[in-house]
């Protein structure tokens, strides 16, 4: 097999110019509303999806922390609906892309830092110095708080690129060695033909993992800073 193992990586274009953000936006076209007194099935589904959502979200935020619902259930609802469509034969993942994750983690970690030190300056500052520390920890100790601080949009970033990379690059090695394997032996193909399968029922489940895992420490980090 000659095809490079990263090409599903590469950000497709159209007469030299990216397609990302049409591929970012697809989404967007299947959260419809209804302008219909009775909704259909799909409908319900979404509003009942988008109410469990924020019901579980919000249940530990102050009416500060609150006023973010809207933002936190579009991020869930986008990065799940991305990943899974990710998963289509010859489709691209946007969540693959180290860029694209931190332009989403970056400004939702920095909102919630300055919501915390406009609001509860004190706290927040609180945060880099436990009390009862030694007088010789104390420079050390506001190094390391500050890193870990600044590090956390990275690895909001990196956990959910690393997920779904890991993921698309296990089934697409699987994948091709099941076609090699149909020319040497047709039960070790349909073995891993078998394993292919498995696989691609957990990466549907590790989709809409990925998307909650993100979403619900981009929504710890405003608990803890409203």
């Amino acid at each position: 097999m000659n095809e490079n193992l990263f090409s599903s990586f590469i950000t497709p274009t159209m007469m030299g110019l990216p397609i990302v953000i049409l591929i970012i936006m697809f989404p967007l076209v299947m959260m419809t509303s209804s302008k219909r007194l009775v909704s259909n099935r799909f409908h319900t589904f979404q509003q009942w999806l988008i109410k469990l959502i924020t019901k579980q979200m919000m249940a530990i935020h102050s009416p500060k922390g609150r006023t973010w619902s809207l933002m936190l259930a579009s991020l869930i609802i986008f990065i799940g609906s991305t990943n899974l469509l990710g998963l289509l034969p010859h489709t691209f993942t946007p969540t693959t892309q180290l860029s694209m994750n931190l332009g989403m983690a970056i400004p939702l970690w920095a909102g919630a830092v300055i919501l915390g030190f406009r609001h509860k300056m004190k706290d927040s500052l609180a945060h880099f110095l436990p009390q009862g520390t030694p007088i010789p920890l104390i420079p050390m100790l506001i190094i390391i708080e500050t890193i870990s601080l600044f590090i956390q949009p990275m690895a909001l970033a990196v956990r959910l690129t690393a997920n779904i990379t890991a993921g698309h690059l296990l089934m697409h090695l699987i994948g091709g060695a099941t076609l090699v394997l149909t020319t040497i032996s047709l039960p070790t193909a349909m073995i891993t033909f078998i394993i292919l399968i498995m696989l691609t029922i957990l990466e549907f489940a590790v989709a809409l993992i990925q998307a909650y895992v993100f979403t619900l420490l981009v929504s710890l980090y405003l608990h803890d800073n409203t």
